[in-house]
């Protein structure tokens, strides 16, 4: 098995493109690919696993265990008749990524200092401590500590 591309899980690996079944991977469409790879590198420590061949490919990143794709924005196209890819308007969210870590103080301080900006810092509320950043096409990504395990 090629390692460079896979994540194991318990007993599971899931790798990009599967060998059978299926991996998830969240696209983002990105102003300028190699500025939103860098900064999930750097930033998140993202792996870069390939970007764009000049043939409008998308970049693929692994970051902890999902993968992300990144690509630029279009019009509909054969296959999605009815539907514009654009970056977000930064005001206006309707979804967005949500890590989970184990010691929120330690990764608001690590990603802030390799260029995160965050919209405030951790704050207390309904169980965790939470914050939110955004990427440079205006994503927000919430970071999140537990503090009350409670799920449902």
């Amino acid at each position: 098995m090629d390692t460079k591309n896979t994540i194991q899980v318990g007993q599971n690996s899931y790798e990009m493109p599967p060998r059978t079944g299926f991996s998830i991977a969240q696209f983002l469409t990105v102003a300028d690919i190699d500025c939103s790879a860098r900064w999930y590198e750097t930033v998140l420590g993202a792996r870069i696993l390939s970007m764009p061949d000049g043939s409008g490919s998308p970049a693929y990143l692994q970051l902890a265990n999902i993968w992300l794709i990144l690509n630029v924005g279009g019009g509909p196209t054969p296959d999605k008749p009815t539907v514009t890819l654009s970056v977000p308007d930064p005001n206006h969210i309707n979804s967005f990524m949500n890590l989970r870590v184990a010691d929120i103080q330690a990764c608001y301080q690590l990603w802030k200092s390799r260029g995160a900006e965050f919209i405030t810092a951790p704050i207390p509320k309904y169980g965790e401590i939470r914050c939110y950043m955004r990427d440079p096409d205006g994503y927000i990504i919430e970071v999140g500590q537990s503090t009350d395990i409670v799920f449902g």
